[in-house]
């Protein structure tokens, strides 16, 4: 006689819960990005620490995916939301959907280009014949050149600038203060911002396009602001103040060098929406923010210091600043040997006088 064998019950493994070592590694990621998000978040003055952080604001985008990563692996809805929130915040600011970018002509509207490029020397240490080169090579017609020296000046004299740029305004100095301008066309020193420690020299141009004789008028502002460094810091809000004054003035602005800011501090974003009070009547423009060329061309991620020293994350404190209705195109960035600053390059389209 047989008997049936009882019924096995099966069983199966509960499911296994992710280590909760995962989502608080993710929080501990995501901990230093709130703090630097919370800093960038609120326009404040905010002291010297916190103005030196905000200028690696870029770089926080890479700490905020790793610990979205280690949410998922940890598998908590709350830690993943919250890290894919901060994430998000980062990439707005990275790349921005409320920055300003040239406004269209009106069609028919006459222009003029202009090849522009601009380089801090680093006390006059940057290599001249690498200077002249790349002036050479990509056709630059108007170059600014931030703590410009004598030796520096003889240098590219030497190199042969003279003969791609022949006209000069500049003022050497030893001690980071000297600037240059150095252009294809007519210069005309137009006056001196006040109360800087750095010369910031304002220079009229006047282009004139080979090919259609158009000409137009620039007023070029050779920027060098001080740095944020110790009780300086208030200096450095009043040398951008300064410059944001002259941006507003009516007609066609560059703001061109070493802001020693970048757009994640909000001084240096005041200054680009110091446009808004800008009234040129000859143009019929009003209410337009100033346009960072770099920016509107989505190179945050092309850094134009350090370029020598401690291996530290890059960022871009070199700029250049325009009116509304200056076009722009071909921006780069180029190393140079001797300097610790890129130079900084783009063509700009100005509306012809």
């Amino acid at each position: 006689m047989t008997h049936p064998a009882p019924a096995v019950m099966e069983t199966r493994p509960a499911p296994r819960r992710a280590s909760v070592a995962w989502p608080v590694l993710a929080l501990l990621a995501a901990l230093p990005v709130a703090g630097v998000s919370m800093f960038r978040a609120i326009p404040a003055e905010w002291p010297l620490i916190v103005v030196q952080l905000l200028s690696f604001t870029p770089w926080m985008v890479l700490p905020s995916a790793i610990s979205l990563v280690l949410a998922l692996v940890g598998r908590r809805r709350w830690v993943i939301i919250t890290t894919a929130a901060l994430l998000a915040v980062q990439l707005f600011w990275l790349f921005p959907l409320d920055v300003e970018r040239p406004e269209a002509l009106p069609s028919g509207t006459a222009t003029v280009p202009l090849k522009v490029m601009s380089l801090n020397s680093e006390y006059g240490e940057a290599d001249a014949a690498t200077i002249v080169k790349l002036v050479r090579d990509n056709g630059i017609q108007l170059l600014t050149i931030q703590e410009h020296t004598q030796a520096l000046e003889d240098r590219l004299g030497s190199a042969g600038m003279e003969d791609v740029l022949p006209n000069r305004v500049s003022s050497p100095n030893d001690d980071a203060s000297g600037g240059a301008v150095y252009s294809l066309f007519p210069l005309e020193p137009d006056g001196l911002l006040p109360d800087t420690p750095f010369r910031i020299d304002v220079t009229r141009v006047l282009v004139t396009d080979s090919a259609s004789a158009a000409k137009s008028t620039l007023s070029l502002t050779n920027v060098h602001a001080l740095p944020p460094v110790d009780e300086r810091i208030n200096q450095w809000r009043s040398d951008l103040e300064k410059v944001a004054r002259q941006g507003s003035r009516p007609g066609n602005q560059l703001l061109m060098g070493d802001f020693n800011a970048t757009y994640d501090h909000s001084e240096f974003r005041a200054l680009l929406d110091n446009g808004l009070s800008r009234h040129d009547s000859r143009a019929g423009q009003d209410g337009k923010k100033l346009v960072d060329v770099g920016i509107a061309s989505s190179a945050r991620f092309s850094p134009s210091w350090p370029m020598e020293g401690p291996a530290l994350p890059g960022i871009v404190i070199d700029h250049m600043v325009t009116s509304s209705r200056i076009g722009s195109s071909d921006y780069a960035v180029h190393r140079v040997p001797g300097s610790d600053h890129a130079a900084i390059m783009a063509t700009l389209i100005l509306p012809a006088d």
